[in-house]
């Protein structure tokens, strides 16, 4: 008989599939809050042709919200796996910082996730009512074998340095205390910094791809957080809307999953590395 936690360790397994122990997560919830993700070239296809290019050029896996979905080919999660997104709030709400759950983790399954997202802002003004819906989507995605994403912020009125190390490794703990399986979170501005943020806590932590940046400075941002000990990058805008998403997306893939079977005997206790 399988353990209980078979399912999820599979959906794992998927999510990580060069079995490195690193991610590339792209983002593409950001519309809910912002309205469309990109305009020009690199909106040609709309959401569905976007999904396709980031998919075929090696990201681990995309964020959506259920709806998207209808405009995006299953054939995109051949290679990529399924994340979709269950917090939401726009820019124009009185308290933009007050994310709350639009979608269920059954409703998610029902979809093909294979993983599912939460947003949580630490220090804002309803922190109480997203970390207890943190607390119930974990609690929803251990009775279903679902992984979660925690995507922990320090943001609000609280906050008077949303990168302050300590602020940063207390928001990831509190996701992981609460049954996240892996935090995206802010990264605080060196190696050096980040390698005692991640050093202090217990589940892969990967960055938030941080502001718009040419496609250089987006590739060192990505090495400095890789040298400070995150687990990868989710990374939206850098990527929907480079002038070649695609080709952005291949050019991240190949610095966060250089040479497989050289990182293979260095994966960390907490993955198993897949057999070639």
């Amino acid at each position: 008989m399988f353990s209980t936690s078979f399912a999820r360790e599979l959906r794992l397994r998927r999510l990580y599939r060069h079995g490195d122990g690193r991610l590339l997560v792209v983002p593409m919830d950001h519309s809910v809050t912002d309205g469309p993700l990109a305009a020009g070239p690199s909106a040609a296809g709309g959401i569905g042709g976007l999904v396709a290019r980031i998919a075929e050029n090696g990201a681990d896996a995309v964020v959506l919200h259920k709806g998207s979905l209808r405009h995006v080919s299953h054939h995109s999660f051949s290679q990529a796996s399924l994340i979709v997104h269950l917090s939401a709030s726009t820019v124009h709400a009185p308290d933009p910082d007050a994310k709350y759950l639009v979608a269920s983790v059954e409703e998610c399954l029902r979809l093909g996730a294979d993983g599912v997202s939460v947003h949580v802002n630490v220090g804002s003004a309803q922190e109480r009512q997203q970390i207890g819906d943190l607390a119930t989507v974990a609690e929803q995605c251990d009775r279903w074998n679902v992984p979660l994403l925690a995507m922990m912020y320090p943001r609000g009125p609280q906050v008077d340095n949303p990168r302050d190390p300590g602020l940063v490794a207390h928001a990831i703990t509190i996701a992981a205390d609460l049954g996240a399986d892996i935090v995206k979170t802010l990264y605080v501005g060196s190696p050096a910094a980040m390698a005692d943020v991640v050093r202090s806590v217990s589940v892969p932590v990967i960055v938030a791809g941080g502001p718009r940046l040419d496609g250089p400075a987006v590739l060192a941002y990505v090495a400095d957080a890789l040298r400070g000990g995150a687990a990868g990058v989710a990374m939206g805008r850098n990527v929907f809307q480079a002038p070649d998403p695609g080709a952005m997306t291949r050019q991240l893939s190949e610095v966060i999953h250089p040479g497989f079977d050289a990182v293979l005997d260095q994966a960390p206790a907490w993955l198993t590395p897949v057999a070639k």
